[in-house]
């Protein structure tokens, strides 16, 4: 029998220094002056112990896009960023809209074993949004798909959306809508604005995702299924989302690490690394998101990890793809935009980024307390750590993105899965 001791960790941050005994994945016990005796020991002093985090928002790119990223490639950013679990989009070539494509996302994952890769089923055949994909056997495969969405696009077709919801409802499924209205997006380059206006780029109006989020939300509460809402990204629709949850909609939605940080104002640099879909909103926007995370309004964090190749970026902006990385830089800037300014301790960032994620995405061994009997599945984060991002540096093939030279705070020290460490000080331990 294996038997880890972290020896003076602060679970969530809180009370005074605790040892923490791991037997074969599970917590055995927590306490002070635990016996070592035989135990591998790892010094957590000054650290804070946190449940793994869960992503709902990733972008492998296998199959089809290797030369972008890789279920092992972004596994190693995943675990190095402290994430135990993350859920793979299905804009693949091909889409995961079958059976066998789910599944071979799902075993990959299992074989490089870094985290729990779960793949997202599309909602429609090829990403059309006109014919529901296999969604009950998606569900019924051995990758056992919970949650179906065609991110990168709309399901914009009322009826087709509906259905989809009707259908989620029986699998106790989610749909997670990338809400964005598409006819009042054509060509749209950047947030609709003062700004856009200046830089002569077509604008990509905030009303384009509050609209579908609004029909969405009318939508699940008629036929009592779950709504997901993907990368939020306007104060207005933080406010729809308040009051289809007072109704008792059954809503949940994510927002970015991003749309929390950035803002429309990084755009005068034309510098494509700053392109994202959907793009970057006001500074007061970014402040309302802020705040509806905080109040509970949006549950989670997602990162919406979009890992890029050089020449898909390194071009003018218009030919420019949208997306950015996000994995391995997600809880410095969850640390700088929510714990720094008081709006969540270290309680709240657990919720935010481990335990909301997994009762959204169905997974019961994730996001679990620290507590004995429970799992351990945890991260470990040097609460006065800094570094400075590099994109080269990090596990990405890709180097896209927008932190390049900032100096976070918040560093992620340990990551385990099962009690099996898969980071460990900046490197990935597969």
């Amino acid at each position: 029998m294996s038997t880890t001791v972290i020896r003076g960790a602060k679970p969530y941050g809180e009370g005074d220094p605790v040892d923490i005994e791991i037997r074969d994945g599970v917590i055995t016990a927590i306490g002070t002056g635990l016996d070592t005796g035989g135990a591998e020991v790892i010094d957590a002093g000054g650290l804070v112990a946190l449940p793994g985090f869960v992503d709902l928002h990733t972008h492998l790119r296998e199959p089809g896009r290797e030369d972008t990223e890789t279920i092992e490639t972004g596994s190693r950013a995943a675990a190095l960023g402290g994430y135990t679990a993350v859920f793979a989009m299905a804009n693949t070539d091909p889409v995961a809209d079958n059976a066998v494509v789910v599944e071979h996302v799902w075993r990959r994952g299992r074989e490089v074993g870094l985290v729990d890769v779960h793949p997202v089923g599309a909602v429609t055949v090829g990403l059309k949004g006109e014919q529901l994909a296999e969604l009950g056997t998606m569900a019924r495969s051995a990758a056992r798909v919970r949650v179906f969405s065609d991110d990168g696009l709309c399901v914009a077709d009322p009826l087709v959306m509906r259905r989809a919801l009707e259908y989620t409802r029986a699998l106790d499924a989610v749909i997670a809508q990338h809400a964005e209205e598409p006819r009042l997006t054509v060509g749209a380059q950047a947030h609709e604005g003062e700004l856009a206006a200046r830089l002569g780029l077509a604008g990509w109006p905030a009303v384009a995702e509050e609209a579908i989020v609004a029909r969405d939300c009318l939508l699940a509460k008629h036929v009592g299924a779950r709504l997901h809402v993907c990368h939020v990204s306007t104060a207005g629709t933080a406010d729809v989302l308040r009051w289809a949850k007072e109704r008792g909609t059954r809503v949940s939605a994510e927002v970015t690490p991003h749309h929390l940080l950035l803002d429309d104002e990084r755009l005068n640099t034309y510098d494509p690394v700053n392109k994202v879909n959907p793009p970057l909103r006001t500074a007061s926007d970014a402040k309302a998101l802020r705040e509806a995370l905080a109040a509970g309004t949006l549950d989670c964090v997602a990162t919406d990890h979009a890992p890029h190749a050089a020449q898909d970026k390194d071009c003018e902006w218009s030919a420019a793809r949208p997306g950015m990385l996000g994995l391995q830089t997600a809880l410095p800037i969850v640390v700088a935009t929510m714990v720094e300014p008081g709006l969540l301790d270290w309680r709240g960032v657990a919720r935010v980024m481990s335990e909301r994620p997994a009762e959204i995405g169905g997974l019961p061994d994730q996001g679990r307390p620290i507590a004995v009997g429970e799992p351990a599945t945890l991260t470990l984060v040097d609460p006065a750590g800094r570094w400075t991002v590099r994109g080269a540096e990090l596990a990405s093939i890709a180097a896209n993105t927008p932190y390049e030279g900032m100096d976070l705070p918040g560093t992620v020290v340990l990551t385990l899965l099962r009690g099996e460490v898969t980071a460990r000080d900046g490197k990935a331990t597969a």
